[in-house]
């Protein structure tokens, strides 16, 4: 399938602007297209370009306020936003791909590491290594209360959830106060691995009175906790005041999500309520921020959302 030229701030078809240049496609041959280097699935080498992958490489524009990275970069997240590439599909080597777009490897790894801090792609070293399409990140809806197994299965994926600690400890002033309990009184500690078609995606930490819930940590604690409620003592959590805040993450935290020392993180601070407007649970969640992507609905009236 062929790909329109990648758009700065006009239409492809408009001339370029005084000082511009730009890069056409080779005229080599009658099409006026270079062959596009080949494309190849994990762990395969093969010549066959993937079909997925426009054959038409972007125009590339200089100017002011243009960069040729950026546009690459637009251009490459493009194709992974509409499905051209697709998770898992192996971008050429950056040699390949740099001399069939007509820049230097520097402006191309320049675009890939972007990439990369988005969470678009992967990168690799060794034999097998290289750039891969990464998996779609998972989204996170903060205009609807719905615990992360629902938000999941939304989505068509499978939730899961490996049990850290649950204990009973004694609640902090922090905790009191959004729980609305005495400083000391008995709570019920929850902290749980988070999982995404198997792989981690949050670390949940999450705190519940246990004079509203008695008897929690006998249940179960790898499913839904919001079920879980609702169905053992009928309190549904109906609202919750939310707060986000990037974090980086330490070590302990780098260890269970799978991440550098020092990734990028999201903070999301939950006081959940029931209908009545008795405090549930406070919890404190840790979102990879290579996977996740966090979505509010907003409106001139909050009524209209």
């Amino acid at each position: 399938m062929a790909m329109e030229p990648v758009r700065a701030d006009r239409e492809s078809t408009e001339p370029p602007r005084a000082g511009m240049t730009v890069f056409e496609p080779s005229t080599a041959d009658p099409a006026g297209q270079q062959a596009p280097p080949a494309l190849s699935p994990p762990g395969r080498a093969s010549g066959i370009w993937h079909p997925r992958l426009p054959g038409r490489k972007p125009r590339l524009v200089r100017g002011a306020g243009l960069t040729v990275h950026g546009q690459i970069e637009d251009w490459l997240a493009d194709a992974i936003a509409t499905g051209r590439l697709a998770p898992g599909d192996r971008l050429p080597t950056e040699q390949d791909l740099a001399e069939w777009l007509g820049v230097s490897r520097m402006t191309l790894r320049h675009a890939l590491a972007q990439l990369a801090q988005r969470g678009l792609v992967t990168r690799s070293v060794g034999r097998s290594g290289g750039t891969f399409v990464a998996e779609p990140k998972v989204e996170q809806d903060l205009t609807v209360l719905a615990g992360f197994s629902e938000q999941l299965r939304r989505h068509g994926l499978v939730a899961g959830a490996r049990v850290l600690a649950a204990d009973e400890i004694r609640a902090s002033a922090a905790a009191a106060a959004a729980l609305e309990i005495s400083v000391g009184a008995a709570v019920y500690e929850v902290r749980r691995l988070r999982l995404a078609g198997g792989q981690p995606i949050l670390i949940e930490h999450s705190l519940f009175p246990a004079e509203r819930c008695p008897g929690l940590l006998g249940y179960r604690m790898d499913g839904s906790l919001y079920e879980l409620l609702d169905e053992k003592y009928g309190l549904r959590p109906h609202r919750a005041k939310e707060s986000l805040e990037p974090v980086c993450a330490g070590v302990r935290e780098a260890e269970a999500l799978g991440v550098a020392e020092g990734a990028p993180l999201m903070l999301v601070e939950r006081t959940a309520y029931a209908r009545s407007g008795l405090p549930l649970e406070f919890a404190r969640d840790l979102f990879r921020g290579d996977r996740t992507r966090v979505v509010v609905w907003t409106s001139e009236l909050a009524g209209e959302i």
